[in-house]
């Protein structure tokens, strides 16, 4: 008998009616329903509390065509099937998951009320999710896609550089973040080559780094891309085109802070959100956990914040209940 099929990770199921009450205040509202998020919502769920999380779509732990470095499965698990069966278990311990965007959130007394699809509700904490966008070059999306499910397209070098090994791999991003990530693949193979999407110069010691390491850089800026059965070509104003096997994107990301900026919290350098060791914000009720939070964008790192987060929010909530000793 085959094992089942994870259901689709936000499908409408049947949940305890008390969950669905909503004339209390939910014990936390949980923004975001990737790794961190689904992470939260199981452990928030086996802590007896009423969790709902509100997932827009889009988190970058979809994009996976195979992650290898996911502890506890040699073979590897795709994205979405990590994401389905992780919302399938959160489900199975009584959280309900939504499609949705929650667009405000303001004080409610102890509480928070948040907006959602024009819907207020009040919840007695909130942790944010809500991941971080990956910066795209200019490739059409259905081209986009079928290059990063063949592996001619990678975006984490810290995920499956390892996959790439002896590879002729092209790095597109010259200003630090494209440099740093060039040096980081070159451990992998002796043949990787730093581009650039603009006419730019590159600061000496990074010349000089690049040499050291062997890593060729072509300040050439590169027109458009194409992904051929054989390899991957990268096309230049003068006509000329370089081939590669493999493509990877140093372009940055953007953190999901919209909601998180209504708040006025202070951000990292990379706009990114700072915590205490137990994933507190600094305002009672509001916590942060995954690639939102300033520390390594990983689904382990964001599993790890989600646990201690989930873990602060139920006895924060025991504690403002007179549960614990005083």
């Amino acid at each position: 008998m085959s094992a089942p099929r994870p259901e689709e990770p936000f499908a409408e199921c049947c949940v305890d009616p008390a969950m669905m009450d909503e004339r209390a205040p939910i014990d936390c509202v949980i923004v975001g329903g990737g790794p961190a998020g689904l992470t939260a919502a199981i452990y928030l769920a086996r802590f007896r509390r009423r969790v709902v999380v509100y997932d827009r779509g889009g988190s970058r732990a979809a994009m996976i065509p195979r992650s290898h470095n996911h502890s506890g499965y040699p073979e590897g698990i795709p994205g979405k099937e990590l994401l389905a069966l992780m919302a399938q278990q959160a489900r199975q311990f009584g959280a309900v998951l939504r499609q949705g965007n929650v667009t405000e959130i303001v004080r409610a007394g102890a509480d928070w009320l948040l907006t959602a699809g024009g819907e207020p509700m009040v919840a007695r904490s909130v942790l944010f999710a809500t991941g971080v966008d990956n910066r795209y070059p200019d490739i059409p999306r259905d081209v986009h896609d079928t290059a990063l499910n063949a592996g001619k397209l990678r975006y984490c070098p810290i995920c499956d550089a390892f996959e790439a090994s002896g590879q002729r791999i092209a790095v597109v991003g010259a200003e630090s973040h494209g440099v740093a990530e060039a040096l980081f693949l070159r451990h992998y193979t002796d043949r990787v080559t730093l581009h650039t999407l603009v006419e730019c110069e590159l600061h000496e010691k990074d010349r000089a780094d690049l040499a050291r390491a062997g890593v060729d850089w072509d300040p050439r800026p590169v027109l458009r891309y194409a992904f051929d059965d054989d390899a991957v070509r990268l096309h230049f104003a003068d006509g000329t085109v370089t081939e590669a096997d493999t493509l990877y994107p140093a372009l940055g990301s953007d953190p999901n802070i919209e909601l998180i900026g209504q708040l006025g919290f202070r951000l990292d350098g990379e706009r990114c959100v700072l915590t205490d060791a137990h994933q507190r914000m600094g305002l009672d009720g509001l916590y942060a956990a995954g690639d939102v939070v300033a520390a390594l964008d990983q689904i382990s790192v964001a599993m790890g914040h989600a646990s201690i987060a989930a873990t602060a929010i139920h006895n924060d909530l025991r504690n403002r209940d007179g549960q614990t000793p005083a």
